[in-house]
């Protein structure tokens, strides 16, 4: 489970009563990927939003771990699911060794809204500096980051909050999202697994690239992409451009253009120190979900301004929270990430390190 990288969870309800129920609660950002090819194996679009529970880092994502809507699969349960050809099990668990890490926590930075405009005009300026290498037929974009989730497990009728210990997840996209694959420890097989779909996925380069680059348009854009998703549309639009930056290689002008965008959404803040996952000190900019009183951030590094991950942390207990949301106490970190890469490589499972 999840960030409001994204704070606003998403439930298809039409598929509750088909499947039997999951035994716990999976961490529902990581698995964006595999909940895109149940959306392209079901063809249904519907979402609906269930307010006052954790989201991840995009539980306003679309094809992403997060954070524009994640779909918590438990609804799914997916243990027993095969999508693709490739069964999905839920990996995760003690079992698996993945969420053995201690509980994430941190100590909730001050937020400010003064010279948060300043910081992303900042922030838009080093980025546009940064060269874009435009991916050719045959070739993919490439991003590797180190993840982590937290989320509530039960089992035997007890449910406790648990932690991952942050792990790698590379991921490899077609131009056109029709081609791709996932290795990720503990939710693919060893090898990782295909991301081929008839469906373009969002985060695709050819798609991203026709988005508009004026930051009005685009945050209209955006507005639309999002709209009934979220607990707002302010936070959904922000999360979105959450999920963009660390889940894609964003086409030339348009990481730029969504700081400019950024700074046009009410409630948007800086935060002087933040943390990735990687434990790399830098400052973030955020925004608060307040019905789930979770903040999204996004962190940069402190003079050159380069990306570097976001996380989700518990503010506040949030607007009439259930049993399972009581047990997130406040300044736990429901999502973190660090980007490592983000390239165009010849093909799926090559990394720039080894391009010949």
């Amino acid at each position: 489970m999840n960030t409001d990288r994204w704070a606003h969870p998403a439930e298809w309800r039409e598929t509750q009563d088909l499947l039997p129920p999951a035994e716990r609660d999976l961490p529902v950002d990581r698995h964006e990927f595999h909940k895109e090819r149940l959306m392209a194996l079901i063809h249904d679009e519907s979402r609906t939003t269930v307010p006052g529970t954790p989201a991840r880092p995009g539980e306003q994502r679309s094809w992403f771990r997060r954070p524009a809507v994640a779909v918590p699969l438990a609804a799914f349960a997916l243990a027993g699911v095969v999508a693709g050809g490739v069964a999905l099990t839920g990996q995760g668990g003690d079992s698996s060794g993945v969420a053995t890490g201690p509980l994430l926590t941190t100590d909730i930075g001050t937020a400010s809204v003064a010279g948060t405009g300043d910081l992303l005009d900042r922030i838009s300026l080093a980025a546009a500096a940064q060269p874009v290498q435009q991916p050719q037929a045959g070739q993919f974009t490439y991003v590797d980051a180190v993840t982590a989730d937290t989320f509530v497990r039960t089992k035997d009728d007890k449910s406790s909050v648990v932690s991952e210990k942050p792990h790698r997840r590379q991921v490899w996209l077609s131009p056109d999202g029709r081609k791709g694959w996932l290795t990720e420890p503990g939710d693919t097989p060893a090898d990782g697994m295909t991301l081929d779909s008839t469906e373009q996925m969002s985060a695709a380069w050819d798609g991203l690239a026709k988005l508009p680059k004026d930051p009005d348009a685009l945050l209209k854009k955006l507005y639309a992409d999002s709209e009934g998703q979220g607990n707002s549309p302010d936070q959904a639009a922000f999360s979105r451009i959450g999920e963009l930056l660390g889940d894609s290689v964003p086409p030339a002008g348009l990481e730029a253009a969504l700081y400019k965008a950024a700074a046009k959404i009410p409630g948007v803040v800086r935060v002087d120190n933040a943390t990735d996952a990687k434990g790399r000190q830098g400052i973030a900019v955020a925004r608060m979900d307040k019905v789930s009183g979770q903040r999204e951030e996004w962190i940069f590094e402190k003079n050159s301004l380069d990306f570097l991950g976001t996380r989700t942390v518990q503010v506040t207990e949030g607007q009439n929270p259930n049993a399972e949301d009581r047990l997130i106490k406040t300044g736990t970190v429901l999502y973190i990430s660090a980007v490592t890469s983000r390239a165009v490589v010849d093909g799926i499972k090559q990394t720039p390190e080894r391009a010949s």
